[in-house]
């Protein structure tokens, strides 16, 4: 979730095909990141709203629910800086299914840095996958921003 990957080349679709639209989450869905909560009350009120989330694993969560709904505005103004990228680039055959948390490091509200190890899985295309990632994550003006990560296995 943290670099872009080179990916085989895709079809052309219709831009409002149901195959490229992101998944209907509403504010009562179950949230995507998996804590047992709505959308809404959950990873929704940092997407919608000046609330910031206070620890790194809560931004890890809501990064990841915002690449479910496909929230770029939020993926940028949570990312740091120094590697955020111009643009998010979603792969519309891509979709994600499920979020572990393995371990945290620091990221609390006494701390300027943490580590957020996490497994996140997809399909695409059909064919199931796992990001396996090692993010870090720094403060930014008081807040909790995604500095980068390393993939693992």
């Amino acid at each position: 979730m943290s670099r872009r990957k080179a990916r085989p080349a895709r079809t052309a679709r219709p831009a409002g095909s149901a195959r490229n639209a992101p998944p209907a989450v509403t504010a009562d869905s179950p949230c995507p990141c998996g804590l047992p909560a709505t959308y809404g009350a959950c990873c929704g009120r940092f997407h919608s709203g000046p609330a910031t989330a206070p620890t790194a694993e809560l931004l890890m969560r809501s990064r990841y629910s915002a690449f479910v709904v496909r929230d770029e505005p939020y993926l940028l103004r949570t990312w740091a800086p120094e590697t955020r990228p111009a643009e998010v680039d979603f792969d519309p055959e891509l979709r994600w299914a499920g979020l572990e948390i393995e371990e945290t490091s620091d990221g609390t509200a006494f701390h300027q840095r943490g580590t957020v190890t996490f497994r996140a899985r997809f399909t695409h295309e059909g064919a199931p996958g796992e990001l396996h990632e090692r993010s870090r994550f720094t403060r930014h003006e008081g807040a909790w921003v995604y500095a980068d990560g390393d993939f693992l296995d």
